[in-house]
């Protein structure tokens, strides 16, 4: 997505984001992410901010209610949110800046247990059935027999889109940034969901799958469940690379592709 600088921005949307910063002493637009628009580091006086919006009519502006959202269950595993406004046609999300770098999925890295450790303690939040949040069962219907959707029910808060960029590593702990697919659901679908960004990054499959193995959530899932979802996030990718057959949604269908065929032949 082509990026909006700050000095880009009209006079109105600046002084809507002052209000709630103050002045704006420097600002660098961040180079990685697909899904905003306007991603910029704020320097102010009172410490750095991550402006992140879309267009109001953009239907990915969905994306910024359900980040908004679940912000306030998730402040021990992500940046704190600071505001959420809507001005001039802009969806605007604003959080404290968070320290570290993008994870490092390769194989041997030592990133890898800590953002499995993330995996683990997000297992662990509570976060009531707010209505922008999605549910497991309803949002992989189209992929899966509607007798197996039980399977994918739980009261679990999900992150869902583990793509290293929504990763930091910061010393020993990860933090999971970019909340546009916070979802209830079985435990299990998160550390599946990582699976196959980890095969997208190099690891055959059983290495990928022993790395998530110290979650709870992994140990505890039926193979089964974990059988028929891994079929379902294959159907999935392979629609949305065909939809739009760019290189990286080419390879994540792949990866997705590659683990079915490891469940299917264990």
């Amino acid at each position: 997505m082509q990026r909006t600088d700050w000095e880009q921005l009209s006079e109105p949307i600046r002084q809507a984001i002052e209000a709630c910063t103050g002045p704006v002493y420097a600002a660098t637009t961040a180079p990685s992410g697909k899904n905003s628009s306007i991603a910029a580091l704020l320097e102010t006086r009172a410490g750095s901010v991550f402006v992140k919006g879309l267009r109001t009519e953009d239907p990915r502006a969905a994306a910024q209610h359900r980040e908004a959202a679940v912000s306030p269950y998730v402040s021990l595993l992500s940046p704190e949110l600071l505001w959420h406004t809507e001005i001039d046609g802009w969806s605007l999300l604003g959080f404290r800046a968070a320290a570290g770098r993008h994870a490092d999925y390769s194989p041997g890295s030592t990133d890898l247990p800590k953002v499995v450790d993330a995996v683990r303690r997000l297992a662990l939040v509570w976060c009531p059935d707010l209505p922008q949040l999605k549910r497991a069962e309803k949002r992989w219907a189209a992929y899966m027999d509607h007798a197996d959707l039980p399977l994918l029910r739980g009261d679990t808060l999900l992150h869902t889109d583990y793509a290293h960029d929504n990763v930091l590593i910061d010393g020993p702990t990860a933090c999971l940034l970019d909340w546009a697919w916070p979802t209830l659901g079985a435990a299990f679908i998160d550390p599946s969901c990582l699976i196959v960004r980890l095969i997208h990054a190099g690891h055959t499959p059983h290495e990928a799958e022993a790395c998530v193995a110290p979650a709870p959530a992994w140990q505890d899932a039926p193979p089964r469940s974990i059988d028929i979802f891994a079929a379902a996030l294959a159907k999935m990718w392979t629609e949305i690379a065909n939809t739009e057959p760019v290189s990286w949604k080419k390879a994540m269908a792949e990866a997705a592709e590659t683990w079915e065929r490891h469940r299917l032949h264990r």
